[in-house]
């Protein structure tokens, strides 16, 4: 063990050889097959379209083309709307 131990190795001694064996430290994950990661034809598209419905609902407030007139509610709709659309892009793959 003392011969060993200059030479930068970690790991368990063995016993009955006097042999460094390396350890590890936690379990195999397999890699994730590409099959299980592809997402939908329809999750980038959903994406980009809540966000732009998002983009497209503030400034029609801000414009004052909305029925009604400039209203918060308009705006707490598009950044739902926006919301919506960060939360569905972490479902890409």
């Amino acid at each position: 063990m003392a011969r060993d131990a200059g030479k930068g190795r970690s790991g368990r001694v063995t016993e009955s050889t006097g042999r460094v064996t390396p350890t590890t430290t936690g379990r195999y994950t397999p890699p994730i097959p590409k099959s299980v990661r592809v997402s939908p034809r329809w999750v980038p598209v959903l994406m980009g379209i809540l966000i732009l419905l998002g983009v497209v609902c503030i400034l029609l407030n801000y414009l004052d083309l909305l029925p009604g007139g400039a209203s918060n509610g308009y705006l707490l709709i598009g950044l739902a709307l926006i919301t919506a659309g960060f939360i569905t892009a972490t479902q890409w793959h």
